[in-house]
């Protein structure tokens, strides 16, 4: 047990994820469990506020566009809400619910110009606020910064990618995760 674990030891969102299955799924680095525990202490260590870091610590429940295993179906959200919260589970849906191709080349445009996010669940596009779209970028920077830390052919295969990605949403960024990004992806 991490010493991230033992601060989690009565959270009911770690006893859903328990429950769910994400100790024993195997990820990058050990389980998912362990993925999502140094996802949420990453946000943690740049700062971010309670609901984000419950939002990294739950982000795989719907599954992703680059990850299609869910631990949970769209049609239980009320069941994560019930565990971490209304904020934290929004951002969980929001974060699951993107369509990379389609959302991340505008994600970071200046204010006042066009961002164009599509809802990979439904197809719904629209422009999320500034904090919607800070926080999506904090997380999957995180998310991204754990497997190319853990794994090396990750890190080799979509470092270069992922460097100029995040050079490009670094007005999105918190200047502790511009510092990670440098030190993790060079």
């Amino acid at each position: 047990m991490t010493d991230s674990d033992d601060k989690h030891t009565d959270s009911p969102a770690i006893a859903l994820l328990k429950e769910l299955g994400a100790e024993t799924t195997k990820h990058s680095g050990g389980t998912l469990l362990t993925h999502l525990l140094r996802v949420e202490a990453l946000l943690a260590e740049w700062g971010a506020r309670p609901a984000l870091r419950t939002a990294a610590l739950c982000h795989a429940f719907y599954g992703t566009d680059g990850l299609p295993l869910s631990l949970l179906e769209l049609s239980e959200r009320a069941r994560l809400t019930e565990a971490i919260g209304e904020e934290a589970e929004e951002l969980v849906y929001f974060y699951a619910s993107c369509d990379r191709k389609a959302s991340y080349p505008s994600l970071a445009a200046p204010d006042g110009a066009p961002v164009t996010f599509r809802d990979r669940f439904t197809g719904q596009e629209f422009t999320p606020s500034p904090r919607q779209r800070r926080d999506f970028a904090e997380l999957t920077v995180a998310n991204e910064l754990d497997l190319a830390k853990v794994n090396a052919s990750f890190r080799e295969r979509n470092g270069a990618g992922l460097r100029e990605l995040f050079t490009r949403w670094a007005p999105l960024l918190s200047e502790a995760t511009r510092r990670e990004v440098s030190a993790v992806l060079g």
